[in-house]
């Protein structure tokens, strides 16, 4: 799916990100998932920006990850993202696009090779080790075992939240927009997003 014009959320998310970037916590949020079982998960991943001209939300994972097991059997998720200067909270709530080696998309591909060199050799390093989540004794592999202008290792995925609803909860001044997006019938399947919804909040009821 494609989107043509700016989320309105979009810019508040981006206002929040720039108010907190001199916390470096500010980057990482929660990513829900659930798994074949019914049952949730959740972890912390790290902000690696907006596809370019879009509002979709990328994310770097190991494909041997629980995670990509439970996209397989659900592909929806959701983030929680809270930002504590300003006292904000986002939750987005959208289907996953998992791009792996076996993508089978030319332009799908270009951009998990973008996402790879976009980050640090040594964030690379963490694909050549061992599957997630398994003990090992092992040493962790050296900067020489990689090769800095290779490109994806198998391992690599990229991850690619593509929002369909949006709650944004501002404790300061106890706002809450719920933003909620519709997709248009044309063979675009442009996202049309909804005026936001305004409600008054008691204060406790987000602790």
């Amino acid at each position: 799916m494609s989107s043509s014009a700016t989320a309105p959320w979009k810019q508040i998310l981006l206002n929040s990100i720039s108010s907190n970037s001199h916390l470096k916590h500010s980057i990482y949020f929660q990513l829900a998932t659930v798994g074949s079982n019914g049952r949730p998960s959740n972890r912390t991943v790290v902000f690696r920006g907006f596809q370019d001209g879009t509002d979709k939300i990328q994310i770097n994972s190991d494909s041997r990850s629980r995670k990509i097991e439970d996209l397989k059997h659900c592909p929806f998720a959701e983030v929680c993202w809270y930002f504590t200067e300003t006292w904000e909270q986002f939750r987005i709530h959208g289907r996953v696009d998992m791009i792996d080696a076996s993508n089978s998309d030319p332009d799908k591909l270009r951009q998990r090779e973008v996402a790879w060199f976009a980050g640090s050799v040594r964030s690379r390093l963490q694909y050549l080790g061992l599957t997630p989540g398994l003990p090992s004794l092992d040493e962790q592999p050296s900067n020489d075992s990689l090769d800095p202008s290779a490109g994806p290792v198998d391992a690599f995925c990229l991850l690619v939240l593509d929002p369909e609803k949006v709650d944004y909860l501002n404790l300061k001044s106890n706002e809450r927009l719920a933003f909620s997006t519709g997709r248009s019938v044309n063979v675009f399947f442009v996202a049309c997003w909804k005026p936001p919804t305004i409600q008054n909040i008691l204060f406790g009821e987000y602790w």
